[in-house]
């Protein structure tokens, strides 16, 4: 769970008793994610935020808040027609289908929503998988992902992790990774000339992204809420061989090259954490990350965010290899580099297809405890080096 460092105190409401003549059973719209509630109701149903019914919900952003969300069609296919019949999903217990009372037809488990656990994949190189993790009530992380068919030729990775004392958040971070998604796949610095104006074009590209994704941040935070929805956000570019990736909070980029290559595995992007200026002062990774306060963060988006500004960086590759982008659910179990570039080989076998090896992370990281929510988004990159 990624905590803002010294967030304001929680004050939780209780619901008001309807006024004096109104219909008790009437409905009313959820301030968060715009569902039907009713007035008795103390919780939404679909995304848990706790209910003040004498409050304006405020318009939703009819892009963002699809219902159902639609999360896992790839960014560029087509809408499905009207007539055709969706799907129906696995079960993530035993790969059953799951009936239309929300039950796994073979083992009877009850499905998670499509909310707490989707995967997306755009391109045969890259995918993305979120999950709500064991411990969590619901997802607060979100992920969204983007690729030219070509592999190698271009893919977008985003992840968000919501800061879970807000009771928007979940709904924050989902919108704030479309919104950057949406600025980074507009960024094409393909014509120009030089490594060096490609890589300040992504940069530049990546700081906008996070102004965009901040501003639906705020967007969809409830008018009334004493803790303001926020989030940490993570991102990468990857173009041939140019990988540019940007970060806000302890969401992170790691490029993990395939074992036995010349180049060796590296996070890429810095936290903004108490743990890791507890690093810059000389203290091990090991202490550091398990320490007091080792998840506080000391930026992160939202309206109450100290400096919406990204940390960005940039590397070419040669190896064959892996770009990750992924919340902190996953790398509190294999924090180091080469940790992850050998999980990610044993998990995958050698294979090359990103979508098993996304949702093997995610079960991987449940089986060590599912202590916060999980979110892994992959590239392969298997192109040459570019001339």
């Amino acid at each position: 769970m990624t905590t803002p460092l010294l967030p304001e105190p929680v004050t939780e409401s209780v619901p008001a008793p309807p006024e004096p003549g109104t219909d008790a059973t009437a409905a009313i719209r959820c301030p968060s994610c715009g569902s039907e509630v009713t007035p008795a109701a103390a919780f939404c149903e679909v995304c848990g935020t706790r209910l003040d019914p004498v409050s304006e919900a405020p318009e939703p952003d009819a892009e963002v808040l699809e219902a159902p969300i639609e999360l896992t069609r790839p960014v560029h296919a087509p809408e499905p027609a009207a007539a055709t019949a969706v799907p129906a999903r696995p079960c993530t217990s035993c790969g059953g289908v799951v009936g239309p009372d929300g039950y796994c037809e073979t083992c009877g488990t009850k499905a998670l929503s499509e909310r707490d656990h989707y995967t997306e994949q755009p391109a045969s190189w890259v995918a993305a998988c979120c999950d709500k993790g064991v411990r969590h009530h619901r997802n607060e992380d979100a992920a969204a992902v983007a690729a030219d068919p070509q592999p190698g030729s271009r893919a977008v990775l985003v992840v968000c992790d919501g800061v879970s004392t807000s009771a928007d958040s979940d709904v924050a971070s989902l919108a704030a990774v479309r919104a950057a998604r949406a600025v980074l796949l507009a960024a094409q610095p393909v014509g120009m000339g030089t490594l060096v104006s490609r890589t300040a074009a992504l940069a530049a590209a990546i700081q906008r992204a996070v102004e965009s994704a901040n501003e639906a941040v705020v967007a969809h935070t409830a008018p009334q809420s004493e803790n303001p929805a926020s989030c940490t956000f993570s991102a990468a570019v990857a173009i041939g061989d140019l990988i540019v990736f940007g970060n806000v909070g302890d969401s992170r980029t790691y490029w993990l090259p395939d074992p036995g290559g010349v180049e060796r595995a590296a996070q890429l992007s810095v936290d903004d954490s108490v743990a890791q200026a507890r690093m810059d002062m000389g203290v091990s990774r090991q202490e550091a990350e398990t320490g007091p306060q080792s998840h506080a963060i000391t930026n992160w988006l939202g309206k109450d965010s100290p400096d919406v500004k990204a940390q960005t960086g940039s590397i070419t590759v040669a190896d064959p290899g892996w770009l990750l982008v992924c919340s902190d659910g996953l790398w509190n179990y294999a924090s180091e580099a080469e940790a992850l570039q050998q999980l990610i080989h044993d998990l995958g076998g050698g294979g090359t297809d990103p979508l098993p090896i996304c949702e093997a992370l995610v079960a991987w990281a449940n089986k060590q405890g599912g202590k916060d929510n999980i979110t892994a988004a992959l590239a392969r990159l298997d192109r040459a080096p570019a001339a």
